[in-house]
């Protein structure tokens, strides 16, 4: 069955907000990654300027993991505060993802398909027919 945990974006503060959740909740981070590490593509380009930012960062919290991302590039002028978040479910399968992920898009926008990742997920975003904001993934590592 899948799980869902709480995905927070933010503008170009997200390592300091996270090191604030970190102190609350103690742990170590799962995973912190820049933009800086994205590999080199024709059809993306990060600007200068983003590269140090978050591009996902992971901390667990009992049973759920918190996660979060700085808004940069393009999807910059889209952040507004408050609407700063994302539902993320963790399928159990590749087929539970696109049942998922179908479902939820119907009378919504798919903003990324479900695809494989440079990091191993199959992954994709999209926004519900009532506003919300999903992200889908699947990793077949972590459920072996």
């Amino acid at each position: 069955m899948a799980t869902t945990n709480t995905y927070l974006n933010f503008n170009g503060n997200c390592e300091e907000a996270f090191t604030f959740y970190k102190s609350v909740f103690g742990g170590e981070f799962s995973y912190l990654g820049r933009f800086s590490d994205i590999p080199p593509s024709e059809n993306l380009t990060i600007p200068e300027a983003d590269k140090s930012k978050i591009m996902h960062i992971s901390l667990p919290i009992g049973n759920s993991i918190l996660m979060g991302s700085d808004s940069g590039g393009e999807w910059a002028p889209d952040f507004k505060q408050g609407n700063n978040f994302s539902i993320s479910i963790s399928a159990d399968s590749k087929i539970e993802a696109d049942k998922l992920f179908s479902a939820l898009s119907k009378n919504g926008k798919i903003n990324m398909p479900l695809e494989n990742t440079f990091w191993g997920d199959y992954f994709g975003m999209l926004t519900d027919q009532f506003g919300i904001s999903w992200m889908v993934s699947f990793n077949e590592q972590q459920n072996q």
